[in-house]
């Protein structure tokens, strides 16, 4: 059924279910092999049917690094654990743009990071907790003074056959009692639809999310859908085809089971290199909850970087609200020397050469303007300003400019690319080269040939040092 939309100036599909879709119970998985080959990389299927944009009336980040993050990786320390989430707090900012962070349960360090991040006494993140899909883990959500958990409602049939060795039907009836039960505790849950991009789903999801969305709607208690891109199926193109669909997938939920955007979270994996776009295609189809980890860190090929959604979320909505970006670098250096992570180099907004160019008509450009090679301000937005790196094709352009920003040189003391000093440590830089060296050259070397071509700077220099 549709009706006409004032605020849009269009017709559209009203909110609710407009047919019930009933369980599906089939005897054996459907595995979707058309898509799926497993002996060939996976298929994407276009029906030609595209979903219009209709973003959700607010965005948010939510965190995982402390769930999922901690998945593949040695597990944090209850220190580094209040540290970080310390710093989310500020990097989200007042309003809470980072509202959620999740936390697991169960081992004792775990639940010592919980008290202690709760004793902070920050609204945002709140912190929620992730459980098995069992009624005696509502004991530890309830211990711990959480009012919302995650659990695992597995929904294809990859999960409910082959992993659960249930039918949909046992699955079916096995989560919604689980759901009962917590509700009936007074906790909020959040179905964690597992595998959702491989799932049947008007024969599985369909109808379960819409029994979720009957069991809120009677107990007046939230119940939040976080759809699970366990496997990184999804595809963000318009006119893609179920299951693979971002855009359908969460309209989908929208439209046929009445989920409602607030109680939409979208929870990606980064195995086929686009769990960014996904996340800001759920944003942008009316999901309110991206979930990521801080550096992307997290199970196989990681989630959303968070750092990553802060960005995606200030290009799409033209505003920080609130949000201090300077926090990225700060979190950068603390997981480089507080947790001893090395960030790889070429990472996006945090690793050391994100910013950094070699070649040296790019230092050139630099040199007569910045915004000609750096993708922003970095200096204002993460209090980096952008660097040259030294080597074989920096010529006297990037050795001056490496000069001048590395030694932080206030404008009056700059020096000239055209400086014989300049000209002699470019003379140094290539002899090296001739020579056969291959790698960049480093920081240390440098700053011995300014003292040795630059006296005046010797005080900047051992300062720098």
């Amino acid at each position: 059924m549709t009706m006409w939309n004032a605020s849009k100036r269009r017709l559209m599909a009203t909110t609710g279910a407009t047919y019930r879709y009933e369980l599906q119970d089939v005897p054996e998985p459907n595995l979707l092999r058309e898509v799926f080959p497993y002996d060939a990389v996976p298929k994407v299927v276009f029906d030609g049917v595209t979903e219009e944009l209709d973003p959700a009336p607010e965005f948010y980040i939510t965190d995982t690094t402390f769930r999922d993050g901690q998945q593949a990786r040695p597990p944090y320390t209850v220190q580094q654990i209040v540290d970080l989430y310390t710093l989310l707090h500020r990097l989200g900012g007042p309003r809470g743009i980072i509202r959620q962070a999740e936390f697991f349960l169960y081992a004792e360090a775990d639940r010592e990071a919980v008290n202690r991040c709760l004793a902070l006494g920050y609204q945002f993140p709140e912190v929620t907790g992730w459980i098995r899909a069992v009624k005696s883990d509502f004991t530890l959500v309830k211990e711990m003074g959480l009012k919302e958990t995650g659990i695992l409602t597995s929904c294809s049939d990859y999960h409910i056959f082959l992993k659960l060795k249930r039918t949909r039907r046992q699955a079916f009836e096995e989560y919604l009692g689980v759901v009962k039960d917590a509700l009936d505790a007074g906790i909020h849950i959040r179905c964690h639809l597992e595998d959702a991009t491989r799932a049947d789903f008007y024969g599985f999801v369909v109808p379960f999310v819409s029994e979720l969305m009957r069991l809120r709607e009677e107990s007046g208690i939230p119940i939040k859908i976080r759809v699970c891109d366990t496997m990184g199926f999804g595809v963000p193109f318009p006119g893609a085809a179920l299951p693979r669909s971002v855009p359908k997938l969460i309209q989908g939920l929208r439209r046929e089971c009445g989920v409602p955007p607030e109680c939409l979270e979208w929870h990606g994996h980064n195995d086929f290199h686009k769990v960014l776009v996904n996340a800001s295609t759920a944003w942008l189809h009316g999901c309110m909850y991206a979930n990521g980890t801080l550096l992307g860190y997290g199970e196989r090929t990681g989630n959303p970087p968070l750092e990553g959604l802060v960005m995606e979320y200030v290009s799409l909505t033209g505003e920080t609200n609130g949000m201090d970006t300077t926090v990225i670098s700060e979190i950068a250096q603390y997981f480089e020397q507080e947790i001893k992570y090395q960030i790889p180099p070429n990472y996006p907004f945090v690793g050391r050469d994100f910013n950094v160019t070699r070649a040296g008509i790019h230092a050139d450009g630099l040199l007569k303007d910045e915004e000609i090679y750096n993708i922003f301000d970095t200096t204002r937005i993460l209090g980096r300003p952008p660097r040259v790196a030294v080597d074989k094709t920096s010529g006297t352009a990037g050795v001056s400019w490496w000069i001048n920003t590395c030694l932080n040189l206030p404008s009056a003391r700059r020096v000239d690319k055209k400086a014989d000093s300049v000209r002699k440590i470019t003379e140094w830089v290539d002899a090296q080269y001739n020579q056969g060296r291959t790698t960049s050259i480093s920081d240390e070397e440098m700053l011995l040939q300014v003292r040795r071509y630059l006296p005046t700077l010797v005080p900047v220099v051992e300062e720098r040092v």
